[in-house]
């Protein structure tokens, strides 16, 4: 994918409401571009929409300039991992055979997982702090353990764009930080393209090295963390009040009480 993700002009409307405006965006190999928003400003819908799951009434999106919606499903999976929200997880599976699901785009049909899959897999769950439940049946995990295992399947799709939505949301602050630092390190081993959508403002400004703010489906500030995770910024698109502050690793936001209006 010597060319990264394109998406150019995508404009998404659902049952008569406009969810996306005129998106462009662009993420080279070996970059990481994080969306963030208040919520009902579009961040999941574009992540879909990038992944080729909802239906564009305009725009592009390309893939080493390639339209993501003429691939067909195993070229697609093999571009593109995706770590919903809320994933699917078909029932009575292990964690082990949940994640080796990640290998199917890579096999011919009818063929079985060989060892080496296996074992890719095994150590993918291990990074993750994952593999003592590799016997277990998935929905008998935790939010945040189901979470890692679900990142250990799209991590072995070995796909050059991997796409994350809110990847930390069922996660301690210790798991997070295990689970963006081995992103970190696998997209610069890999040179993967990563596009993720995070709630939390300061841990997006520490992995990515770009933020785009969507507000009501339009890109309304884009560029480093220090430029657009500004007080006023987030003050104007979240109606947060906020104290921001320099960090070794990028801007430091931190929530303030609202002032209490003195009661006559």
């Amino acid at each position: 994918m010597s060319d990264g993700l394109d998406v150019r002009g995508v404009t998404v409307e659902l049952g008569g409401v406009r969810l996306l405006d005129d998106i462009d965006l662009t993420v080279k190999p070996g970059r990481w571009v994080s969306v963030v928003g208040p919520n009902g400003a579009g961040k999941t819908t574009l992540v879909h929409a990038i992944a080729g799951g909802v239906p564009l009434e305009a725009g592009r999106v390309l893939l080493g300039g390639r339209d993501v919606r003429r691939l067909r499903a195993r070229a697609r999976a093999r571009s593109i991992a995706l770590v919903p929200q809320s994933p699917v997880v078909p029932a009575g599976m292990s964690v082990l055979d949940y994640a080796l699901l990640g290998r199917t785009p890579h096999l011919a049909f009818f063929a079985t997982e060989t060892t080496d899959d296996i074992e890719r897999s095994t150590a993918v769950l291990e990074d993750l702090g994952v593999r003592h439940l590799a016997g277990r049946l998935v929905e008998t995990l935790s939010g945040g353990e189901r979470q890692r295992v679900v990142l250990a399947r799209a991590l072995l799709q070995d796909a050059p764009l991997l796409l994350l939505d809110e990847p930390t949301s069922a996660l301690d602050i210790g798991h997070q930080q295990d689970v963006l630092e081995l992103v970190e390190h696998l997209r610069d081993a890999r040179n993967l393209a990563v596009v993720s959508t995070m709630h939390d403002l300061t841990l997006a400004g520490f992995y990515a090295d770009e933020l785009v703010l969507l507000d009501q489906g339009r890109i309304v500030e884009r560029g480093a963390a220090g430029d657009v995770l500004t007080e006023e910024h987030l003050r104007r698109h979240f109606g947060a009040q906020v104290t921001v502050l320099r960090g070794a690793d990028g801007p430091l936001v931190i929530p303030q009480r609202p002032r209490r209006r003195a009661v006559p």
